[in-house]
């Protein structure tokens, strides 16, 4: 079964923040996949090569985060009073309990990684395990920041705007072997061009600039109290691979898988072993 051929269920549903688009496949235990916060992201669009081995133990469920996809976009004024990580918990826990999933494994990348943790701090009781790939918020760089990958998100909506070369740019440092992947950089430059998405980009950059970066999740990391499964691109230059050694140190139940030659894109660069790992990590291969 290819990606293509599965059978995906869209839903919009309402929550306190605002609307919030979900798609699903497959059956089984609840698996929620949050995708990172890179330019033209979504949760089709970050995870659509995986979803082929995953539906077939779980019932994948893909939330676009607030500002992505077609969730709706969170205003100026909602920015100014929370950080872009307590909006995402609130409206993912609004558009989950909305869909009856009340407990669920969860899996978070950079941006979406970061609103992982936080809902496994706020609802320990809700999330039975949880898989991080490079998350935001949990980390502390050892060397100098804004990283090389940050660097390209901000660059990517300043300047001329957005453009294929750009694009092309922005891979080349999300991953370790760029080459591999152009053929998604047209498909990620389309969906990167919508207006209203591009409006929240300025607003998000501004928001992280004025917040000094994402919130310090580190300081909480005790809260964890899911078995946690760190997965990390060795050659990952966006969120780097020296900044889990605090998440390995606080996080009570917790390992760390680490992949050489690979970026910040682990569930594409090395799709066959995350799909393996997080199959035999969450139990639907047993």
């Amino acid at each position: 079964m290819t990606a293509t051929e599965l059978e995906l269920t869209r839903h919009t549903v309402s929550t306190s923040r605002g609307e919030i688009a979900v798609a699903e496949a497959g059956t089984g235990p609840a698996l929620v996949m949050l995708h990172g916060g890179g330019p033209g992201a979504s949760g089709i669009a970050n995870y659509h090569q995986n979803l082929a081995a995953l539906a077939k133990h779980f019932r994948v469920v893909l939330p676009d985060q607030p500002g992505f996809g077609d969730s709706y976009r969170p205003s100026q004024d909602e920015l100014d009073a929370d950080s872009i990580t307590q909006i995402a918990v609130e409206a993912l826990v609004g558009a989950l309990d909305h869909l009856g999933i009340s407990t669920f494994h969860l899996l978070g990348n950079s941006l979406g990684g970061a609103a992982a943790i936080a809902l496994a701090q706020q609802h320990p009781d809700r999330v039975e395990k949880l898989i991080l790939m490079a998350p935001g918020g949990g980390w502390l760089p050892f060397g100098p920041t804004p990283t090389e990958g940050q660097k390209e998100m901000w660059k990517y909506y300043n300047g001329e705007g957005p453009t294929l070369k750009k694009m092309k740019s922005f891979i080349g440092v999300m991953t370790a072997q760029p080459k591999k992947w152009a053929e998604t950089a047209q498909a990620r430059y389309e969906a990167s061009l919508d207006e209203s998405h591009i409006d929240f980009y300025h607003r998000l950059n501004d928001h992280f600039a004025k917040r000094r970066g994402m919130d310090p999740l580190w300081r909480d990391l005790h809260k964890v109290k899911s078995p946690t499964l760190l997965l990390w691109g060795r050659d990952d230059r966006t969120i780097t691979l020296e900044g889990a050694q605090i998440m390995l140190k606080y996080i009570r139940d917790v390992q760390l898988h680490v992949f050489g030659s690979c970026g910040h894109w682990v569930q594409v660069e090395r799709q066959a072993e995350f799909e393996r790992l997080v199959t035999d990590f969450v139990g639907g291969g047993q």
